[in-house]
C-alpha cells in the first residue's frame, strides 16, 4: 500500500493485536507507540521493531493513521491533550476502538475538525481471525476507508456498517468470541465426563466448532441447511440437537447477545 505513517496511543491487549497485524502490512519504522505504561510500550516496540514515542501528541504529529486504543474514559482527555497542541492541518485520521464511544462524542471530545473511523474488533484478532466493524464519518474518504482496511486485513475479516449498528455488533462478534469459549469449554467438559482426557477434550470441542464456522463461511449454505446435512433420521446428531432444543440453547444464546448490546448501548450513553 501507499507509504503511511501509523501512530498508537495504548499498548494493551487489543492494540498491542491490531498493531501487530498492522506491522505484516506497512514496515515496523513507519510504526509509532505511546503508552502511560511505558514498559509495555516497549516490550511491543521492541518485539515489532517500531518506534516509541514522548507523549500522545508526539505521536499524533508523527501519524497519518492514529489508532485509539485507550479505555473509553481517557478518550476525552487523550484527544483534548492532542487538537490543544497538534495543528489542525497536521492531524492525523483518528481510527478508535474505544467500545460504546460513538462517533459524535469522539467529534465533540477533540473540538475540532479532526476525523474519525470508528472500529469493533474482537479478541481473534490474537491470532489474525478477528470481526472487525468499520464505521465512519462523512468527510472520511473511500481511499482512507480502504486503507483502513488494508492496514487491518492481517488481524481478520473487516466489514463496513452504518454506526447505529455498531450496539449489535459489540453483543454479536465483540463479546462473541467468549459465548464460543463457554461453549468450548461444556463440549469438553461433556467429553470429560464420557471418558476423553482433558487436553484432548478441549483439541476436540474447540477444532470442532472451528470447522462448523469455516464451512458456513466457506460454502454459502445456510447454518440450517448445514445441520439438516449431518442429522441423519433416528441418528446421534438429531438426538443431540434435540436436547439442545429442549435445554434452550438458541434462546440462551439469542438473549446473551442482547443483553450485551443493551449494556452496550448503556456504556455508550453515559
Amino acid at each position: 500500500m501507499k507509504k503511511c505513517n501509523i501512530g498508537c496511543i495504548g499498548c494493551g491487549v487489543m492494540g498491542g493485536a491490531l498493531i501487530r497485524a498492522i506491522a505484516k502490512v506497512v514496515p515496523a519504522s513507519d510504526i509509532f507507540l505511546f503508552d502511560t505504561d511505558t514498559a509495555k510500550m516497549d516490550s511491543l516496540a521492541k518485539e515489532l521493531g517500531a518506534n516509541t514515542a514522548k507523549n500522545g501528541c508526539d505521536v499524533a504529529t508523527k501519524a497519518d493513521y492514529l489508532l485509539l486504543a485507550v479505555k473509553p474514559a481517557y478518550v476525552d482527555s487523550v484527544l483534548s491533550d492532542i487538537t490543544s497542541v497538534v495543528p489542525q492541518n497536521e492531524m492525523p485520521l483518528f481510527v478508535s476502538i474505544a467500545a460504546g464511544v460513538k462517533l459524535e462524542k469522539l467529534k465533540k471530545a477533540a473540538l475540532t475538525k479532526a476525523r474519525f473511523v470508528r472500529l469493533m474488533p474482537n479478541i481473534p484478532a490474537l491470532v489474525g481471525e478477528a470481526m472487525i466493524a468499520l464505521t465512519h464519518e462523512s468527510d472520511v474518504s473511500a481511499d482512507e476507508v480502504a486503507a483502513v482496511k488494508e492496514l487491518l486485513s492481517k488481524a481478520g475479516s473487516v466489514e463496513c456498517v452504518p454506526e447505529n449498528l455498531m450496539d449489535c455488533v459489540t453483543g454479536v462478534s465483540g463479546s462473541g468470541p467468549a459465548y464460543g469459549f463457554v461453549f468450548i469449554e461444556a463440549l469438553a467438559d461433556a467429553a470429560v465426563k464420557l471418558g476423553m482426557p482433558r487436553k484432548q477434550a478441549y483439541v476436540y470441542a474447540a477444532q470442532t466448532l472451528k470447522g462448523a464456522a469455516a464451512m458456513v463461511l466457506e460454502t454459502g449454505k445456510h447454518p440450517a441447511a448445514l445441520k439438516d446435512d449431518v442429522c441423519s433420521p433416528g441418528g446421534t446428531t438429531i438426538a443431540g440437537v434435540a436436547a439442545l432444543e429442549e435445554y434452550g440453547f438458541r434462546h440462551a444464546v439469542i438473549q446473551a447477545a442482547v443483553a450485551a448490546t443493551e449494556r452496550s448501548a448503556e456504556l455508550g450513553n453515559r
